[in-house]
């Protein structure tokens, strides 16, 4: 079996961030699995721009901004596996791996970062009546074959679902001569972010139908039409609302969810909400040596903000890999802790050697009062880093509202926002000094107050 330092299941953004940052951070011995044919992972078909405003401060396009990343993982000699299926993770940090050119390949690291992206969500999760017919995508695989493949997909388009990735395809297939009927959204406000509802949207004249669904597809061998109707409070269809509109192509984006069958071999433990795994503010997952970041943990708007979280990934993994070194054998830390008993031993120290007695050092941070969730999930005050980023979403539409925090039953942080939408990540800043100063901290609470 072979041994390494540092695996990380997925090439693209997060994947290659969390390597750049591992290799960086002192860990040499750094292995990329990637099963497509080339690094970059999605972005390769994302051709428009957008792309790293916060990164590198000017607009790129996916394969502008994969690049720059592939660039830096060549630069550091990060060796990596193409079309390579990595099939499965044990708890011990085994993995079992194919490909054509190694055939079976088995590999045992000290730390693992999974990176594996997300998925869309398909048309047999939405229960929508009709045949099969072809014309039928998702938005992703409609972005493939136009900007990858070369090809049309249809020439009069209906979109369900107002995801980032549906808004940027109605752009998209105006662009390549389709006329665009509408975009229906279920709920009643948009998941994508308020810049494409306007640039896509908006600059071209493409109607956006809150509250709205398909309830019936038509057509035996190619659509020829949708019938959409208004749902209620319930997001059940009204009846007596239905309308019918031609089309030959309908293109689904409802919903991403993260890609985590591996992560369930592994015995991690996933949110029931986010759908990715629960982290500790190392990006740790349940099972010890087994870190996660980007859309594999959580649906992220921006790409700037998956690679931020993939470096922490990296340095982290890094650390806990160097500290194994350190601290290869925690009974005999212990051993030597009490033989020298004039020495004082800080919990920092307890912490990265793994040995600390006390079961109660990560507290919880509750997602509470419109806030659907936080990432991380817990934190441990006395081994994470001075300024701790946590990233959360609302669950609906928020006007004036302020974000809080509280630390027991201490206000820590108290920011005015005007909106708040579900399509809009939000982050707020907790400090060590701050946390470590309140006597019994037991739990953290991030919410939404009027005042």
């Amino acid at each position: 079996m072979e041994c390494r330092d540092i695996v990380i299941i997925g090439g693209g953004p997060a994947g290659l961030a969390a390597a750049i940052a591992a290799k960086k951070s002192g860990v040499n011995d750094v292995l990329i699995l990637e099963r497509d044919s080339c690094l970059g992972g999605i972005l390769n078909q994302c051709i428009h721009n957008g792309f790293g405003l916060h990164t590198f401060k000017e607009e790129l396009t996916g394969p502008e901004y994969a690049a720059r990343y592939i660039e830096k993982a060549t630069e550091e000699n990060i060796p990596y596996k193409l079309n390579t299926m990595v099939l499965s993770i044990s708890d011990k940090l085994e993995i079992a791996a194919v490909n054509e050119e190694d055939g079976l390949i088995n590999i045992k690291a000290k730390a693992v970062i999974l990176a594996m992206g997300c998925r869309e969500r398909p048309r047999g999760a939405l229960n929508i009546p009709g045949f099969r017919p072809a014309g039928v995508y998702s938005a992703g695989t409609a972005q493939r074959l136009i900007n990858i493949e070369g090809q049309q997909v249809g020439k009069e388009i209906v979109i369900l679902g107002s995801g980032d990735i549906g808004l940027i395809m109605a752009r998209r297939m105006t662009l390549e001569g389709a006329k665009v009927k509408l975009v229906a959204e279920l709920l009643p406000y948009s998941g994508g972010l308020k810049r494409n509802i306007v640039q896509c949207l908006d600059d071209f004249g493409i109607p956006l139908l809150l509250s709205h669904t398909v309830v019936k597809i038509h057509g035996k061998k190619r659509v020829t039409g949708v019938t959409i109707a208004k749902v209620g409070n319930d997001r059940k269809p009204v009846a007596g609302t239905e309308e019918y509109y031609t089309c030959d192509t309908l293109l689904l984006s409802v919903g991403l969810l993260p890609e985590n069958e591996l992560s369930k071999s592994a015995g991690v433990e996933l949110s029931n909400i986010t759908g990715g795994p629960v982290v500790n503010d190392s990006l740790t997952t349940s099972v010890e040596g087994i870190f996660a970041c980007g859309n594999v943990l959580h649906v992220h708007d921006l790409v700037d903000f998956v690679s931020e979280e993939a470096a922490i990934a990296g340095e982290n993994a890094a650390e806990y890999v160097l500290n194994q070194v350190v601290c290869s054998s925690p009974d005999s830390v212990r051993t030597l802790i009490s033989d020298l008993n004039n020495v004082k031993v800080s919990n920092e120290f307890k912490a990265v050697c793994n040995i600390s007695e006390n079961k109660q050092d990560y507290i919880n941070i509750k997602a509470e009062n419109g806030v659907r969730y936080t990432v991380p999930q817990k934190v441990n005050v006395m081994s994470m880093k001075d300024r701790l980023k946590v990233r959360f979403r609302v669950g609906d539409v928020y006007k004036d509202k302020f974000i809080s925090v509280y630390a027991g039953d201490e206000r820590i942080i108290h920011k005015k926002k005007k909106i708040l939408a579900p399509g809009e990540m939000e982050e707020v800043l907790l400090e060590k000094v701050k946390l470590k100063a309140i006597d019994g901290l037991s739990g953290i609470r991030v919410c939404l107050e009027e005042d």
